[in-house]
């Protein structure tokens, strides 16, 4: 009997392996919502990150303050074809936007293919629909970064947190047992689809949807700060269910590392 290993890694795609920081979306459903006058906030896009786009519409709309300005400017309660509305200008936003936001992250080529060289397969799954990704993938590659299949939610039952992004990634790559599958992700949906497929899960701190700042913040935030808010990060990522959680993809081959030892006990 072959012993265990890691054979497949599943990447997230904004936050996680481009776009630093995860901008590209926050900036489209900001937008969105601006244009009718009921703005949502960064912070609020942020937290439900991770779910397919017009799940996300669906979560915004159920904020509170959201639903109570958006009936008092139009005297009546939301409804799905205002969801179909703001998603239709999330995606003008977007596509208008959308290459500009793939540059691969630091360390993320390097290792990714390094962990090629040990035979491993590189899936990946997104919030982005299909079309999205037609965009993204091509942007990506040209700056270096591919990976061997890309799963979006359209046909699925459901996208994020549901595990079946994963599952279609295992059956296309032909990966045939969930321990020798990791999830390597930037938010907490991310750690959620991970846990759910019963996958080994990683998350990634810098970059993150989750910690939501630029490289630039990064690097001139107070060492103090910054560690405080990498904690926070670190803790709503372990409450979620992560197995490990990195600063940096340059961590993930150590990690590899030691859950290959675990599986081979």
């Amino acid at each position: 009997m072959k012993m265990k290993k890691i054979e497949c890694i599943i990447m997230d795609w904004a936050g996680t392996a481009v776009d630093y920081g995860c901008f590209a979306p926050v900036a489209a459903f900001v937008e969105s919502f601006k244009a009718i006058g009921t703005p949502v906030t960064a912070a609020e896009t942020r937290a439900h990150m991770g779910l397919t786009k017009i799940e996300e519409i669906r979560a915004l709309f159920q904020i509170e303050r959201v639903k109570t300005e958006f009936e008092e400017k139009f005297g009546r309660p939301c409804n799905e074809e205002d969801v179909l509305a703001r998603y239709a200008e999330f995606q003008r936003v977007l596509f208008a936007s959308l290459e500009s936001y793939t540059e691969p992250i630091p360390g993320v080529v390097e290792t990714i293919a390094a962990l090629r060289v040990q035979g491993i397969k590189v899936g990946s799954t997104t919030g982005y629909t299909r079309s999205m990704m037609d965009v993204v993938l091509p942007a990506a590659a040209a700056r270096g970064y591919v990976v061997d299949n890309c799963v979006t939610p359209d046909g699925l039952p459901a996208g994020r947190p549901a595990p079946y992004m994963i599952y279609k990634n295992m059956m296309e790559l032909a990966v045939s047992s969930t321990d020798c599958v990791l999830k390597y992700g930037d938010t907490i949906a991310d750690i959620k689809e991970g846990v759910n497929a019963k996958v080994w899960t990683v998350g990634v701190v810098l970059g993150s949807n989750e910690l939501g700042l630029t490289e630039e913040e990064v690097g001139s935030m107070p060492a103090t700060e910054l560690e405080a808010r990498k904690t926070e990060v670190r803790r709503r990522m372990s409450d979620a269910g992560a197995h490990y959680v990195v600063d940096t993809i340059r961590e993930l081959p150590a990690v590899i590392e030691e859950i290959n030892r675990k599986l081979s006990h």
